[in-house]
């Protein structure tokens, strides 16, 4: 006897630049919906109609136990349609709107990778981003790569620090946004990186985060030693903080977005209710639950079901 597949409601849904117009977005969507062999059952409802953007939903009944390969379908109907570039996504309706969000930093929230961005101060800027690349594509080991970057700022002026800071740090469009959102409808919001303290706790303020945490540079009080505090806080580490904060918020992991661009982002991206991909490594991209490529940080809102005006624009 086989297994009973079982048919649950999920919404799709399409965000693009508002150059595209709704209801090109919309026939777009249900032309890809069809092609995937997912049935709307539903009217469309907009989301963002005068904005930056272009966004709606059409709910949809798809088998439970095929969702990763209805994701794929989607996805790919929607290339081989030619449609405008858009990123789309298709979440279940259970615990839409996330309690808690828990982002990486790096190349998520902010546009940069800080120790690559600190290393030119060193004249080691594209020796060290060759390295972060294959650690963020899961080709090295993190600890060992972080390490050995660190290893090779031995001797680092401190002031090189704040001046990387200023000069070269800038956020991820939609950052402040995504995170004023959230907070104002009670979600708790952490900040978690395998960077450093000295980039998470002013990125933090920032944006609005609630906590963050990430890993520490040990110094001599005048330079960097090229040491990194221990213990280093990877790919287990973030997960497990994203199941320590929601113990202390009283939630589980379905209330969860967790969102993050590489290797070491993967154990809470696939724990996490809601594990989105942000201009990610390809390992991370198939991982995820949905993806933004296109569009910015708001679009992790319009994938909650949040409407322009329930939106707190901050960016």
């Amino acid at each position: 006897m086989t297994a009973k597949t079982q048919d649950s409601s999920y919404i799709a849904t399409a965000v693009a630049p508002n150059t595209v117009a709704l209801d090109a977005l919309e026939t777009g969507l249900r032309a890809a919906l069809g092609a995937a062999g997912l049935s709307p059952s539903g009217e469309a409802r907009l989301l963002s109609t005068q904005g930056k953007w272009s966004a709606l939903e059409i709910p949809v009944n798809a088998v439970d136990e095929a969702l990763p390969n209805h994701r794929r379908a989607l996805r790919e109907a929607w290339r081989r349609n030619d449609s405008e570039p858009a990123d789309l996504s298709l979440l279940g309706t259970q615990h839409r709107k996330k309690k808690l969000l828990v982002s990486d930093m790096d190349s998520t929230i902010i546009q940069q990778e800080c120790l690559d961005e600190l290393a030119a101060y060193a004249g080691l800027k594209d020796k060290i981003a060759a390295i972060t690349a294959r650690a963020m594509a899961g080709e090295l080991d993190f600890e060992e790569a972080l390490t050995e970057r660190v290893g090779k700022l031995n001797g680092l002026s401190l002031s090189a620090l704040q001046q990387c800071f200023d000069e070269r740090i800038t956020l991820m469009p939609g950052a402040k946004t995504l995170t004023a959102t959230m907070a104002a409808h009670s979600a708790f919001c952490l900040l978690v990186s395998g960077g450093f303290t000295f980039f998470t706790s002013r990125v933090a303020a920032e944006t609005g985060f609630n906590a963050h945490k990430g890993n520490t540079l040990i110094d001599d009080g005048a330079a960097l030693t090229g040491e990194v505090g221990r213990p280093i806080l990877g790919r287990e580490a973030k997960l497990e903080a994203l199941d320590d904060c929601a113990f202390a918020n009283g939630i589980t992991r379905a209330d969860a977005l967790a969102m993050g661009d590489g290797a070491n982002d993967l154990a809470m991206i696939e724990a996490a209710g809601l594990g989105l991909a942000v201009h990610a490594k390809p390992i991370v991209a198939k991982a995820a639950d949905a993806a933004i490529n296109v569009t910015e940080l708001t679009t992790a809102l319009y994938f909650q079901g949040y409407t322009d005006d329930e939106i707190v624009w901050r960016d």
